[in-house]
């Protein structure tokens, strides 16, 4: 089984990064057929950059690579999770270790979690 990359125009499929450990949900991304592919192969997450117009390989930049423990596919076979183990411990561009990092509480928007790392430092262009 793989995932309906038919379904949408752009050939895209969201996939969601979760610790296999701990569950913590750690991003959401796209893939398309060849980062699916590359995934399975490689054993290392890697996803479809709409910005960039590329593949992906979580951590190319950052060395915070995800490591793939398990494989998901949803019932309408349009949604892909990944269960990672997430090496350096921050998945998100800002050095976090989620990109969900903020909450709302009381009617107010808080940040939940601090960087563990300076991105300007990490990705230098």
């Amino acid at each position: 089984m793989n995932p309906d990359f038919e379904k949408f125009s752009d050939g895209l499929v969201p996939a969601i990064a979760q610790d296999y450990q701990t569950g913590e949900v750690l991003m959401m991304a796209y893939m398309n057929e060849e980062s699916w592919n590359y995934t399975l192969e490689s054993g290392n997450a890697t996803y479809w950059s709409r910005s960039r117009g590329k593949l992906w390989k979580k951590g190319e930049s950052s060395g915070n690579v995800q490591i793939v423990k398990q494989v998901f596919i949803d019932c309408d076979a349009d949604t892909i999770l990944i269960k990672v183990e997430q090496v350096g411990g921050a998945a998100c561009h800002t050095g976090r270790v989620s990109c969900f990092y903020h909450e709302r509480k009381d009617g107010e928007w808080v940040t939940i979690s601090e960087p563990l790392f300076d991105p300007a430092e990490v990705y230098k262009k």
